[in-house]
């Protein structure tokens, strides 16, 4: 069989698609692209959404000039994808469905999620791509019982979250496609044709400013927070990392061969609670919060999570929470 073609080490002629190039990861990964000279090909779900791509990179302040272009596609339909990924080394899966759905509906979220991955590599490979970096979550890493991991080191990529714990779709949902993704590329019968190699990245919570209307749930919660429009949020610890480093880890992973194979997490490395960010915007912006944290239900678990892999196989470094939630509120309130 022969070897796998490296990733895209430099800009050239050829595009680089992005899926989801409306939404909030997409938006900023698109503009990174561009501001680094490459020639980025964006899908979107609709014709009328078309023109919101380029918005987003005016605002994130790179002029796209002749090197952007949008396909009508989705994750649901083969349509279209031919087309998106004719000419195409290297795809930056992003788009993802993110549905609030009761458990007894939950394949309203897992199968989308899992079906479109699947489409996504399918169609890459038989177009002859090279390299897909897939955006996956810390939901996939991180969520079940405690006492099932082995000892207390920090979170990092040999964990996977457990199937067997009463999460919810989403978290599920995370957990099979990225499992489905790795399973497609370690079953493929491609015969003369070269392999598509895979690289996934884990973000934990993701924030940071953003570029348009469109509002990832953590970021949303923030703006809620704001407007006075939320008045709980629950105590609980998480990981933040930075949607311009998330980006900057897509450009990195799609020009750097050994990371074809990998599984990468992405944080900070600082670990927070909602309460934490409501006295950092109280006290840093001087902003009017009336959001309460919940009382806690006993202690919370202890939380840590590893990002050495990407700092040493992508040479990484983050921005730490406190800048990152700051200018997400900034983003949001500029008055602030």
């Amino acid at each position: 069989m022969p070897g796998p073609v490296m990733p895209e080490t430099a800009p050239s002629e050829n595009p680089v698609l992005v899926t989801g190039g409306t939404g909030y990861v997409g938006g900023h990964l698109v503009a990174t692209l561009l501001e680094r000279g490459y020639r980025v090909r964006a899908t979107v779900r609709d014709a009328g959404r078309a023109d919101a791509v380029g918005h987003l990179v005016r605002v994130a302040g790179v002029d796209p000039g002749d090197r952007l272009e949008t396909v009508v596609t989705s994750l649901d339909v083969d349509a279209g994808w031919a087309e998106a990924l004719a000419g195409v080394s290297v795809v930056h899966h992003v788009a993802s469905p993110f549905l609030s759905v009761p458990p007894e509906r939950a394949d309203e979220v897992i199968v989308p999620a899992v079906e479109g991955t699947l489409r996504v590599l399918r169609h890459a490979r038989d177009a002859g791509a090279a390299q897909v970096v897939l955006t996956s979550s810390f939901a996939a890493v991180g969520y079940g019982p405690l006492a099932a991991r082995p000892d207390e080191r920090p979170y990092d990529e040999r964990d996977w979250t457990d199937l067997d714990h009463p999460n919810d779709p989403y978290i599920r949902s995370k957990v099979l496609a990225e499992r489905a993704a790795w399973d497609f590329v370690a079953e493929q019968d491609t015969g003369a044709r070269t392999p598509l190699g895979l690289t996934v990245l884990n973000p934990t919570g993701i924030f940071g400013p953003v570029l348009g209307g469109r509002l990832s749930t953590s970021v949303g919660a923030v703006g809620a927070m704001l407007t006075g429009d939320l008045a709980t949020l629950p105590r609980m610890r998480f990981g933040v990392v930075d949607v311009r480093d998330v980006a900057e880890a897509h450009v990195r992973a799609m020009t750097t061969p050994a990371a074809v194979g990998e599984r990468i997490l992405l944080t900070s490395g600082d670990v927070v609670t909602w309460g934490w960010v409501i006295e950092l915007l109280r006290r840093e912006l001087g902003a009017e919060i009336t959001t309460v944290e919940q009382p806690a239900v006993g202690e919370l678990s202890p939380l840590a999570i590893s990002n050495d892999k990407a700092r040493r196989l992508l040479g990484m470094s983050f921005r730490p929470a406190q800048t990152t939630l700051l200018d997400t509120a900034r983003s949001l309130a500029p008055a602030l």
